[in-house]
């Protein structure tokens, strides 16, 4: 291409760009970075890319996700907690890594109160007591009562052992006096192969796993471990409706290093709250499993308080740690 009609060209993008002046204000400011703390493709990540489009509208600037998998979202956390405060490193983190972790490991790598500024929670959601065929028809009662007089099959699956489910079913064992076990899978999708294939009685994991086996009759979803029943599953009961003292949700917050001014907090904060009340943004929230659920700082450090505290008898009864 000739020199003459490569000036063209760039004075023609020039005054495209003079015509955009958002997107030249936004190239102005600096990159904020939403850290994940796990591999592409999972549901965290794929809240932090939606919400991470939204909020370059509202904030007029730019927004990336960038992925730092590791040691359950350590890693992530860790990098936020060594950040500049100036709001343009944040982190995208489920509360497990904030409430759970802690009474995990003895060293963790981070304070999860003092090493952090709350923004924003973004979704939640529970999780579903799913059964197969290897367990008996019924209700929940009837369930409990088999595996008591079954102890050798008194076995219950997860998508990993220290997280939300995992400690679930010990609040369960503890409120029925059924000693169940703990099977541990490496993902929620062979734990619900193996329940499919009769291999386990019983699986404690996200909705999203067993909620198509539940509605074409292969598994059967009888309850739901949240304060409320899920709207995708309206027919199905909460654990405490049924009698148990046994509540069990989880969340998506997003953090900033700890020290940041206020301002900068609540700016962020209210793009979030921008990009949660958008209809579309909320179906494909719904679309993973999960609610929509904002919350700003104050309410998310309250939240996450009363996270920690709920999990700290249970996870200290069970004697379970990680050591490091």
């Amino acid at each position: 291409m000739q020199r003459r009609q490569l000036h063209k060209l760039a004075g023609a993008s020039a005054l495209g760009l003079l015509g955009m002046p958002g997107l030249l204000h936004a190239q102005d400011k600096p990159v904020i970075r939403i850290l994940v703390g796990f591999p592409p493709g999972g549901s965290v990540d794929v809240v932090a890319r939606l919400l991470a489009e939204r909020m370059k509208v509202a904030l007029d600037q730019n927004v990336i996700v960038d992925n730092k998998p590791g040691a359950a979202g350590r890693v992530a956390l860790g990098e936020v907690k060594r950040a500049a405060v100036d709001g343009n490193t944040l982190v995208l983190a489920p509360s497990g890594a904030l409430v759970i972790l802690p009474w995990l490991y003895k060293s963790l790598g981070y304070d999860p109160v003092r090493d952090f500024t709350p923004i924003a929670r973004t979704t939640s959601f529970d999780f579903a007591l799913t059964v197969g065929p290897g367990a008996p028809a019924g209700d929940i009662r009837a369930l409990f009562a088999w595996l008591k007089t079954n102890p050798d099959k008194a076995n219950y699956a997860t998508s990993g052992a220290g997280t939300v489910p995992h400690f679930t079913g010990l609040l369960l064992a503890q409120e029925t006096s059924i000693p169940l076990t703990h099977v541990a899978y490496k993902g929620g999708a062979p734990a619900a192969q193996d329940l499919l294939g009769g291999q386990i009685p019983l699986m404690i994991d996200t909705a999203s796993e067993t909620i198509e086996h539940h509605r074409n009759g292969k598994l059967r979803i009888l309850a739901v471990t949240g304060e409320n029943r899920s709207a995708a599953l309206p027919e199905v009961p909460t654990l405490k409706e049924l009698g148990f003292n046994v509540v069990a949700d989880a969340f998506f917050g997003l953090y900033g290093p700890a020290n940041m001014a206020a301002d900068k907090a609540q700016r962020i904060s209210d793009a979030v709250a921008q990009a949660l009340n958008n209809p579309e943004f909320q179906a494909r929230i719904r679309a993973l499993g999960l609610t929509p659920a904002f919350a700003g700082p104050q309410a998310l450090a309250s939240l996450q308080a009363t996270h920690l505290k709920r999990w700290e008898t249970p996870i200290k009864t069970s004697g379970y740690t990680i050591d490091q």
